[in-house]
């Protein structure tokens, strides 16, 4: 990755500055990114940190390895039929867009040359690469070249880790899982707190004794050699006062709970896959002579 303007970011929001912070000085140089933005605040901000800066599709991108789409699913076509026409052979196409499967996507991108078949990854970051402690799942679609796959591999681990699964529809199972996780997180903190509320802490002793109990367990955990079962049976004294929490928590079914609500996001995930399929039929359709 050393020619000029070797990535190219279609979208330039949260996700797509959170992986610039990881680029810049490790993989690349500010000028050797592109960000494709109609947003002029945007484009601001990036030009603030030496990135060169386009408001509409440009010759440029022809020279970018690597295209990062980071725009809203709703608006994904539109960009792609805006930038197809500098697409090349041997670009890497990333999709970070939740709910647009390869197909779909492949579709529009080769609709131009339907002898080309795209290079093309598409993974899901959670919104902790905000802070470099993401975790990414990717899927290559067949003939991503492995050098390719380790080209997406190191960008997308500048923000925090990455996964790759086999098949496409387990992307569906990492989003209910990390995707979604952080709000199943943040949820439980609220709960912790409320809950400490609720037994005379103050706001702030209850927000603080939340954060650092699920920072310090998470880090506990990451670095044991002993399963998250095993450190829970550690913490866990019989006849004492976390076995009597654990008790109600099983009482309620927590584990099952859980379960279900990501056996939720998971269905939820598949179905808008179908959703933005059948919503592109019709435009495809139309375009058939």
């Amino acid at each position: 990755m050393k020619n000029s303007l070797t990535i190219a970011f279609i979208g330039g929001g949260n996700m797509a500055g959170a992986m610039l912070g990881g680029l810049l000085g490790n993989l690349c140089q500010p000028q050797d990114i592109l960000v494709v933005d109609p947003g002029e605040a945007t484009r601001a901000a990036w030009d603030a940190r030496g990135v060169v800066t386009a408001a509409v599709a440009c010759e440029a991108l022809s020279q970018c390895k690597v295209w990062i789409y980071a725009v809203k699913p709703q608006v994904m076509q539109q960009a792609i039929e805006a930038t197809r026409p500098f697409l090349q052979d041997d670009t890497l196409v990333i999709s970070i867009a939740a709910g647009l499967p390869t197909t779909l996507l492949s579709g529009w991108l080769d609709q131009a040359a339907p002898t080309r078949t795209t290079r093309l990854i598409r993974c899901m970051p959670n919104t902790p690469a905000l802070i470099r402690q993401g975790i990414t799942g990717l899927y290559a679609t067949p003939g991503v070249p492995a050098a390719d796959r380790q080209r997406a591999q190191d960008i997308l681990s500048s923000v925090g880790e990455a996964v790759w699964v086999d098949q496409e529809t387990q992307l569906d199972a990492v989003t209910a899982l990390s995707g979604s996780g952080p709000a199943y997180v943040f949820l439980f903190i609220e709960s912790l707190i409320a809950g400490g509320i609720s037994l005379g802490l103050d706001q702030e002793q209850a927000q603080r004794l939340a954060l650092a109990t699920l920072k310090g367990a998470s880090l506990l955990a990451a670095g044991s050699d002993q399963s998250p079962a095993r450190l829970r049976e550690n913490v866990t004294s019989p006849g004492g006062t976390t076995a009597a929490a654990l008790n109600r928590f099983a009482q309620g079914d927590f584990a099952g709970l859980v379960q279900a609500a990501m056996q939720a996001a998971n269905d939820r995930a598949a179905q808008m896959a179908q959703e933005s399929a059948a919503a592109a039929q019709p435009a495809q359709d139309s375009g058939k002579k």
